[in-house]
């Protein structure tokens, strides 16, 4: 049995309780309550959500749980000093604390981030490496695992981070089927982008972003200036000001961050050799390709590449192999 204590404070956001969703949906597939949810609050009693309305809550007390869970919102301020004892406490006794989103700024307050990699929302991110500068903020994450503490991005990524928890409480196989019952992508690896690039780019025009539909779509090409004002139906000169206006990038940039996006994606999927997975995108060659990722990612494809086989070898069960996304503890 994993007792999980989920914590909750006013005007938490709902779609935090899609942690508790899937570890149900486990429940489930295991056939039994291998999952005990537990609402708690620093008072008990009604708590009010975002939504408007109040979800029945247990106190704090003195009970120990396996996972302590906290919800989260759009505030990054939301914690009382009775909220961070509890966190300490539960850091001592808990064999996990799990905050997605702002969540990690009320680990942050409460001090249990100091020294540790962690991650929130890409919105927040910058604050929350200003704020606590002790904190080793991974930024382009989709979460993160450092010891016994659990982070994640935007709340979207609460799904992710809650099937991480089940494949590593029960295996690959039942976090897939979890995750197949869910309708969901099995789950996003932790080392993967926040957002993609189309998403960051954000063009305001449907002429832009036709363009850049255009480039995904056929990354294998030259996707000269010339190509893309032609699909954009200007002339080159006017594109470039018009597509750095609306993106903030070049053209170039910005292509080179579509290819090294889908460059990758194949990476991580571990079939395709260097050379072929950069002919592929339009990176040309592995030297390319490793220029390329290096000024867009910081780090070098092959470096990815081992992260990532590094993931698949602890999920088939390599027991001396962490996988990627976990940190070492900074105990």
């Amino acid at each position: 049995m994993h007792a999980i204590g989920f914590v909750v404070f006013p005007r938490f956001d709902l779609l935090a309780f899609s942690a508790v969703t899937a570890l149900q949906t486990a429940n489930r597939v295991l056939s039994g309550d291998f999952y005990e949810v537990t609402l708690l609050s620093e008072h008990g009693g009604p708590v009010m959500a975002s939504a408007g309305f109040r979800v029945e809550t247990r106190p704090f007390g003195d009970a120990v749980f396996d996972t302590v869970l906290l919800a989260t919102g759009i505030e990054t301020d939301a914690g009382s000093p009775g909220l961070y004892a509890f966190v300490r406490r539960a850091l001592g006794s808990a064999r996990r604390v799990v905050a997605p989103c702002t969540g990690a700024f009320l680990l942050a307050e409460a001090g249990v981030l100091d020294g540790r990699h962690a991650t929130t929302h890409w919105r927040f991110a910058r604050d929350l490496q200003q704020r606590f500068p002790k904190v080793r903020v991974d930024d382009d994450q989709i979460f993160v695992v450092d010891g016994p503490v659990w982070t994640s991005a935007g709340m979207a990524a609460t799904l992710d981070l809650a099937l991480a928890l089940i494949e590593q409480d029960h295996g690959r196989t039942v976090s897939r089927e979890v995750a197949r019952r869910l309708v969901v992508y099995h789950r996003r690896a932790g080392g993967q982008p926040q957002i993609s690039a189309l998403l960051e780019l954000e063009p305001k025009s449907d002429r832009i972003r036709k363009v850049l539909d255009h480039a995904r779509a056929h990354l294998a090409n030259a996707l000269s200036v010339e190509e893309l004002a032609e699909v954009a139906g200007l002339s080159p000169r006017q594109f470039s000001r018009a597509f750095s206006a609306e993106t903030g990038r070049s053209p170039a940039r910005a292509v080179e961050q579509l290819r090294v996006e889908a460059a990758r994606v194949l990476l991580e999927q571990g079939r395709l050799q260097m050379d072929l997975i950069a002919r592929e995108v339009g990176l040309v060659d592995r030297e390319r390709m490793r220029r390329a990722f290096v000024r867009t990612l910081g780090q070098p494809p092959r470096t990815l590449r081992q992260a990532s086989r590094a993931g698949r070898a602890a999920q088939a069960g390599d027991a001396d192999m962490p996988p990627a996304w976990v940190q070492p503890s900074a105990a």
